[in-house]
Parts: C-alpha cells; sequence; structure tokens
C-alpha cells in the first residue's frame, strides 16, 4: 500500500493499494495500521465504520462537523464516485481550496480527509458504496452542510443530480456557514 500527500489540502492523504488479481478476481488490503501510522496518522483514532449506498447521479453533501470536526477515511468499496474534500480550517495554509478524485472499487484505494474539512460526493455507476471510517462518534447535532452547487467554490459535479436528501438541497451558501462560525 503506498501513500501520498494530497498537496492541494494539507494533511490529506491519498492510500492506494496494491491488489493481487488472478482469475477468480482479486484481493487488496484497504487498511493497513503501519503505512496509516507512516505518514503520522493514529490508526487507532478511527472509532466508527459506516457505509452508504447510493445510485447513479445521487449526490451526498457537502458535509461537514461542527466543533473538533471529524477525520475520516473514504472508500468506494463497490462502483465508482466523484469524490470532494473542501478545506475549511481556517489558518490552514490550503483553506478554501478543493479538490476532486474518483474513487472506484476496482483499484480501492482510500482517501483520509482531516477533520475541519468538508466532504462530499456523486455516485457515478448504477450501485455506488461508499465506506466511512470515522475518528470520533457521529453527532447529528454537529452535522453542517453547505450548498453542493455554490458559486463560490464552482464544483463540476459530472452527473445531473438524480436525488439529494432535503437537508442537503437546503444547504446555505459556503459563505453563510464561514459567516456563522465566525459568530
Amino acid at each position: 500500500m503506498k501513500a501520498t500527500r494530497v498537496p492541494e489540502i494539507a494533511g490529506a492523504f491519498f492510500f492506494e493499494p496494491t491488489p493481487y488479481a488472478d482469475e477468480r478476481g482479486f484481493f487488496c488490503r484497504t487498511f493497513d495500521a503501519d503505512v496509516v501510522r507512516s505518514v503520522g496518522l493514529d490508526p487507532n483514532a478511527f472509532v466508527q465504520d459506516s457505509v452508504s449506498r447510493s445510485v447513479r447521479g445521487v449526490l451526498r453533501g457537502l458535509h461537514l462537523r461542527s466543533g473538533a470536526g471529524e477525520a475520516k477515511l473514504v472508500r468506494c468499496s463497490y462502483g465508482r464516485i466523484f469524490d470532494v474534500v473542501v478545506d475549511l480550517r481556517e489558518g490552514s495554509p490550503t483553506f478554501r481550496n478543493w479538490v476532486s478524485f474518483e474513487l472506484s472499487g476496482e483499484t480501492q484505494p482510500t482517501l483520509y480527509i482531516p477533520a475541519g474539512c468538508a466532504h462530499g460526493f456523486q455516485a457515478l455507476t448504477d450501485i455506488a458504496d461508499t465506506s466511512y471510517r470515522i475518528d470520533r462518534p457521529h453527532d447529528p447535532a454537529e452535522d453542517v452542510t453547505i450548498a453542493f452547487d455554490d458559486p463560490e467554490l464552482a464544483i463540476p459535479w459530472p452527473l445531473p443530480v438524480a436525488s439529494m436528501s432535503q437537508r442537503d438541497r437546503e444547504a446555505p451558501s459556503l459563505a453563510q456557514v464561514l459567516k456563522h462560525r465566525e459568530s
């Protein structure tokens, strides 16, 4: 497994496994504590694993947590997703930067997203399963959502939005979220 820094987002990492393929399919390690530790992260910090299933065109996000935030490892375990990270950590050298990746069940890479960054994705295949490993228990009272189509971010989502939650449809702009955090 290879770990690469994500230059657009300070503290983010992209983990690429080494799949072993044969006529049966493939096998690969999707988490390796030693590799995680080698980039300065605590592999024991992750306390919850979750999975979401989405159909083509579903958009989830942009989500983040208030308070101490939430670091996470994200992987598409089946299908393909267009995955986006936005740095919203004031004082970060990459504040307000965003970056996108295509995560695929075929290659099984994992993206480490530091606490304080917003995250969202869109399913590119008929079925896309996305796995999350987070570093603290989820508290819905700390959920923050930013409009996926905020013009300041101008994220080029690849497909028309087929479906999204009411919370995501009604999300405030980035400017409104940042102003609320200042008060």
